[in-house]
């Protein structure tokens, strides 16, 4: 079966590419879970879309990763949650929320399946949080979970 991958799929490609899959894997798990688009003749002209947004989400390089690496180190990011009275959260800290967060502090636009959290963030206070940019390259920085109200 042929298909155009539209987010990325770990050891079988990224948004945008044409991969050649068995019948069920593709029928019975890419594309309800929305990874994939039946390929079409008409559905190559939504590749290039969707490999220009790839292309300016990607790192480019080590030096571009480097580069990205200490804006991302030299943020002062805070997050607020809602949380009880003793200092524990309603939940957890998501990679998504960390992503918006970032944004918020003026950095730069993360995907949040590259964010690395560790332990899950339940309590108020000030948590070390790992962002994966390129091989060997992941910037670390301090994220402070405030308390809302």
């Amino acid at each position: 079966m042929k298909l155009i991958l539209t987010a990325e799929v770990p050891k079988l490609g990224l948004a945008g590419d044409i991969v050649e899959v068995k019948d069920g894997y593709g029928r019975n798990y890419l594309l309800p879970q929305g990874y994939a688009i039946a390929w079409t003749k008409g559905g190559e002209t939504q590749i290039e879309g969707i490999k220009r947004s790839r292309d300016a989400r990607e790192i480019r390089d080590i030096d571009h990763a480097k580069e990205v690496r200490d804006q991302i180190e030299g943020l002062t990011v805070q997050l607020t949650v809602r949380s009880g009275e003793n200092g524990t959260l309603f939940g957890a800290v998501t990679p998504a929320l960390v992503s918006s967060a970032i944004r918020k502090a003026g950095g730069p636009s993360v995907d949040k399946r590259n964010i690395e959290i560790g332990k899950p963030i339940k309590t108020v206070g000030t948590h070390t949080v790992g962002v994966k940019l390129h091989e060997g390259v992941t910037a670390h920085f301090a994220l402070g979970v405030v308390a809302e109200g």
